[in-house]
């Protein structure tokens, strides 16, 4: 009879709990949040920063590796000076790099 409840003993202390599989979860949670989705909320928070703060005469670099100076700021779009008197018109967003930084 003692062999048997020292039996049922070993097997109870063996299975995990679940109180490990939820501190296994919160940590990978964590490591995600620093590790990925918070660099990115700040690069895109200081994107949008550098979109709105453009102004006429700022080099810049679109999307699409179209490099252009900017002629005319507007809500939502930019009037930019590719070559020449070529203009293009597009959108805020389109606009990935400041192109008087990188040419230094």
């Amino acid at each position: 009879m003692m062999n048997f409840l020292q039996a049922a003993d070993a097997t109870a202390v063996q299975q995990p709990g679940m109180g490990g599989f939820w501190i296994m979860m919160l940590l990978m949670m964590g490591v995600m949040y620093f590790f990925m989705w918070r660099p990115e909320s700040k690069r895109r928070k200081e994107m949008a920063k550098f979109r709105e703060n453009l102004k006429k005469g700022d080099k810049i670099i679109t999307a699409g590796g179209i490099y252009g100076v900017v002629k005319e700021v507007k809500e939502t779009t930019l009037l930019i000076e590719v070559d020449g008197n070529v203009t293009l018109r597009i959108d805020k967003n389109m606009v990935v790099a400041d192109n008087t930084q990188l040419q230094k």
